[in-house]
């Protein structure tokens, strides 16, 4: 039973709560605009990404030595796989895109995961700090340019 409460089992335990809560606190936001993709889809998909990151840089470093194994390839394969994810988020309805901001959420909450997972926490939280302020403050920059919009329709 000690086994599993080794240094570095606890500080991987560390990184997929970190992770977690990062794409957690993104999906909430999403959640909260009643996006397509919200709370539990980004929670996952971040703890995904960096669960990802860390078996190939942690899981596979016995085997890779001496061969020509590069966890990179692994990144990348992450990378492929949540762009299928993100395609299915995006709707062409109407002349109208839709769900196009959520898919590059996702995306951009995978790459968040990845940081964590590659130990980069601060760059993982400064991220997660810059999607925040771009969904919730261009959010509100939008409604202006929309309100802006109309005004100029009706004084046409």
């Amino acid at each position: 039973m000690t086994t599993i409460f080794t240094f570095q089992n606890l500080e991987i335990f560390g990184q997929l709560l970190l992770a977690a809560i990062l794409g957690t606190l993104i999906g909430t936001e999403r959640e909260l605009k009643g996006r397509l993709a919200g709370t539990k889809t980004h929670a996952l998909v971040c703890l995904a990404a960096c669960l990802f990151t860390v078996l190939s840089t942690v899981g596979f470093r016995d085997f890779a030595l001496g061969t020509q194994f590069d966890p990179s390839r692994i990144a990348s394969q992450i990378v492929i796989g949540i762009g299928f994810i993100g395609a299915g988020l995006i709707i062409f309805q109407e002349s109208k895109i839709q769900g196009l901001t959520t898919a590059v959420g996702i995306w951009t909450t995978t790459a968040i995961g990845m940081a964590v997972g590659l130990r980069l926490y601060f760059v993982a939280f400064f991220a997660a700090l810059l999607v925040l302020l771009i969904y919730i403050l261009l959010y509100y920059f939008e409604i202006f340019i929309d309100r802006f919009r109309d005004k100029n329709r009706r004084t046409e």
